[in-house]
C-alpha cells in the first residue's frame, strides 16, 4: 500500500473526446495536450515550475514525437523537467499513474504531472525498410491505427482480431446479445446523468464549452458543448443491430469507438496536495495498482486478476469498494467482471465510460480515474476501483480512497 501518494482535489482535467475524424482530428496530439495543460494550469494558478517530474502517455506517434516528454514539458514552460514517455496500449493512463506514484512514494519527486494524449484519427503510416529483402528492399508498411483494428494479424502473437477476444469470453461465460444490450442501455442512461443540468458533472473536471484551437494553436475554430460522437441509443435501435462477426454476439452497440483527446492528473505527496487542492478537506489517496495477463485471446477477463492484485496491495476488499469504473471496449468486459467479482454490473460506470464516450487509447484510463474521483467526491467519499483491459490480453487496476472531512 502506498502511504504518501495523493492527487490534489481538482488538479486534473480532460478534454471532451471527439469521434474518429471529428473536430480534433487535425491536431497534433502532443502539442494539443500541452496547449490544454497550459490553460488548465493557469485556471488553477499552478505554475509549471512546481513540477519536478512528469510522465507522458501516448500510443500513436505524431510528427517529431520521438522527443516525447521533454518536448511536452518544454512546450509547457518547464524545459528542465524530464521523465518517461509511456505506451502500454489501453492501459497507458493507469501505467502512467503507477509510475508517478512510485516516484512520489520513494521521495524521488514531490510533484508529478501525468499527461496522456492520443489521436486515433489520421494515424501514421510507418514504413520499415529492409535493404536485403525481396523486390529490391521493398519496405514493410503498417497503418499504425487501422492495422491494430482490422489488419490480418491485429494481435500478432495471438492472430485474433480484438473483437474475437470478446466473443471468446461471451462463449465461455455464456453471455448472449440480449444480456449485453441490457447493460449497454444502462451505460447510456448513466452517461446521461453526466450531461444533465448542462453537463454539471462533466464540468467538475472539463472546461465546457470547449474551445477547439486551429492547427497552429493561435485561435479557436469552433467550440464543443461536450463529447462528440455519442449517439442517442434506445432499446429499439440496439435490438435492430446484428452481431459484428458472423455467428457472434457482440453488436456495434456493445463496443466502443475510436476517438481523440487528452487528459492529465497531478500526483504529489500529502503536504503538497493540501497546498494545491481546490478543497483541502477532500483527500484523494492512491492506494495500490495491479497488473495481470489473461489466457491468450481472452482479453476482457484480464481486469479480474489485475483487480485482485490491486486490492491485495491496497489492503482493501471488494466489499469495501463503493464505486467501480472500467475501460470497457466491449460490454462483455463489464459482465465478465460482475460475474467473477459479484459486483452489480448495473452499478458500475456511473456518469459514463469508454464504451460510450470513446477510446483515444492513452487518455482513456486517465479520464476514467478522474470521473471515479468525482463520483466518490459527490457521494461524500469512499473507496474506488478503476480497472480495464489492454491489447496483449492484459489488465490493469488501481484502487483509490476519497475522504471528505466536510461531510463527516
Amino acid at each position: 500500500m502506498y502511504q504518501n501518494v495523493e492527487i490534489p482535489y481538482g488538479c486534473y482535467w480532460s478534454t471532451p473526446f471527439a469521434r474518429w475524424q471529428g473536430s480534433l482530428a487535425q491536431l497534433h496530439s502532443l502539442k494539443f495536450a500541452a496547449h490544454v495543460a497550459r490553460g488548465e494550469l493557469d485556471k488553477r494558478n499552478i505554475p509549471s515550475s512546481i513540477f519536478d517530474h512528469a510522465v507522458l502517455g501516448m500510443t500513436a506517434p505524431q510528427a517529431y514525437s520521438f522527443h516525447g516528454l521533454p518536448w511536452f514539458m518544454s512546450l509547457l514552460g518547464a524545459p528542465e523537467i524530464g521523465g518517461p514517455t509511456v505506451a502500454q496500449a489501453c492501459a497507458t493512463g493507469t501505467r502512467c499513474l503507477n509510475i508517478a506514484a512510485n516516484e512520489i512514494e520513494r521521495g524521488d519527486a514531490s510533484v508529478s504531472l501525468v499527461a496522456t494524449c492520443d489521436r486515433t484519427s489520421n494515424g501514421p503510416i510507418v514504413l520499415y525498410l529492409d535493404s536485403g529483402g525481396p523486390g529490391g528492399g521493398r519496405p514493410e508498411e503498417e497503418h499504425w491505427i487501422l492495422d491494430g483494428f482490422y489488419g490480418k494479424t491485429p494481435v500478432p502473437f495471438a492472430n485474433e482480431p480484438i473483437i474475437g477476444t470478446a466473443e471468446n469470453c461471451a462463449r465461455k461465460w455464456r453471455i448472449g446479445t440480449p444480456e449485453q444490450h441490457e447493460a449497454v442501455l444502462r451505460r447510456y442512461e448513466q452517461y446521461r446523468d453526466a450531461t444533465a443540468d448542462d453537463h454539471a458533472f462533466q464540468k467538475r473536471y472539463m472546461s465546457l464549452p470547449f474551445a477547439v484551437p486551429d492547427k497552429r494553436f493561435t485561435k479557436s475554430t469552433k467550440s464543443l458543448e461536450g463529447d462528440e460522437g455519442v449517439f442517442e441509443t434506445t432499446r429499439e435501435k440496439v435490438e435492430r443491430l446484428k452481431p459484428a462477426m458472423d455467428g457472434g454476439t457482440v453488436t456495434y452497440a456493445g463496443q466502443t469507438h475510436p476517438a481523440d483527446g487528452n487528459a492529465a492528473v497531478v500526483v504529489t505527496n500529502p503536504a503538497r496536495a493540501a497546498e494545491l487542492s481546490a478543497d483541502p478537506r477532500i483527500r484523494i489517496r492512491i492506494l495500490g495498482f495491479g497488473q495481470a495477463r489473461a489466457e491468450e485471446k481472452y482479453m476482457p477477463f484480464a481486469p479480474v486478476p489485475a483487480t485482485k492484485q490491486a486490492l491485495e496491495r491496497a489492503g482493501v476488499t471488494m466489499r469495501q469498494i463503493d464505486a467501480v469504473k472500467s475501460h470497457n471496449p466491449f460490454i462483455v468486459n463489464d459482465i465478465v467482471f460482475a460475474r467473477e467479482t459479484g459486483y452489480d454490473v448495473m452499478d458500475m460506470n456511473n456518469y459514463g465510460c469508454s464504451l460510450v464516450w470513446g477510446h483515444p487509447h492513452g487518455p482513456t484510463a486517465t479520464r476514467g480515474v478522474i470521473e471515479l474521483i468525482e463520483e466518490l467526491a459527490a457521494r461524500g467519499g469512499g473507496y474506488g476501483l478503476f480497472q480495464g483491459c489492454a491489447s496483449g490480453d492484459l489488465g490493469m487496476a488501481a484502487v483509490l480512497q476519497v475522504s471528505d472531512a466536510g461531510r463527516v
